[in-house]
């Protein structure tokens, strides 16, 4: 009988171990896209990983399925985006994610697509690309507005399309295109205007290689997102801790020379 009773006490103690282990949390999937934002991951997942908090990062070459992928639940987190494009994603698609934190800045530039020295020098009916979605399209449309090459109507605000162009002066064709298209599209254009996470992977240099940009201190800095649900979950602040600290902001200021800035 005492058998039995040390035996059923043994089982219910190796179950107790068991259970635990059986229901931990479950390893962290972190979207970005390929690039700049992947390089930061990477370093931070160094950091995390020394202290004892691992994630994968799973790479996307577009801005649409990150997305997706975390509204359906095949990833837990995403870094790719500015709030400006997830407010319209949201709007487009009834996404229920919010944003948990900030990341990095990348100013959108303006490069050169054929021996363009200066910004005024593109031809009368030239052809300039620009990214294809809502967001980073009203943002290159301002870009160049700024520099004087078109003028939009200024009810557009922040969601100009090539509809709202008003004037055009040296009659330029724009082309929407996939963001991820436009640097290896730059030879067939005059300008484009690309996003620093596509441009830099290209070993495009906004700082040298750029005619004009946005300036740094905008309003679409890059944030880390979440679903709605998750927001205030333990693990979603761990891995905002772990990638806001002054490490990773030496890293990056040292990584990317002013290319990349910290937002937070």
């Amino acid at each position: 009988m005492k058998r039995r009773h040390f035996l059923a006490g043994a089982a219910s103690l190796a179950l107790s171990i068991c259970i635990p282990n059986a229901f931990a949390q479950k390893t962290i999937r972190v979207g970005c896209t390929a690039g700049p934002h992947s390089d930061i991951l990477h370093e931070v997942q160094k950091n995390a990983r020394a202290a004892g908090f691992n994630f994968d990062i799973i790479e996307f070459t577009d801005y649409v399925t990150p997305n997706q992928a975390l509204d359906d639940g095949s990833i837990d987190i995403n870094v790719f985006q500015h709030e400006p494009f997830l407010i319209q994603q949201k709007k487009d698609r009834g996404y229920d994610i919010a944003t948990a934190a900030l990341t990095v800045t990348f100013p959108l530039t303006a490069y050169a697509g054929k021996g363009l020295k200066t910004i005024q020098d593109i031809k009368v009916g030239g052809r300039v690309g620009i990214p294809n979605d809502p967001t980073n399209g009203s943002r290159a449309l301002h870009l160049l507005a700024a520099a004087g090459l078109l003028t939009l109507d200024s009810k557009a605000g922040d969601k100009a399309t090539v509809l709202d162009v008003t004037d055009n002066p040296k009659r330029l064709r724009i082309t929407e295109l996939e963001a991820a298209q436009l640097p290896r599209s730059l030879p067939d254009f005059d300008l484009c205007v690309i996003n620093g996470n596509f441009a830099i992977p290209a070993g495009l240099n906004p700082k040298k290689d750029g005619l004009i940009s946005e300036p740094a201190d905008g309003p679409y800095a890059n944030i880390i997102a979440v679903r709605s649900k998750d927001l205030s979950a333990p693990w979603v602040k761990k891995f905002i801790s772990f990638y806001q600290t002054p490490a990773i902001k030496t890293w990056v200021q040292n990584q990317f020379k002013g290319i990349a800035v910290c937002a937070w």
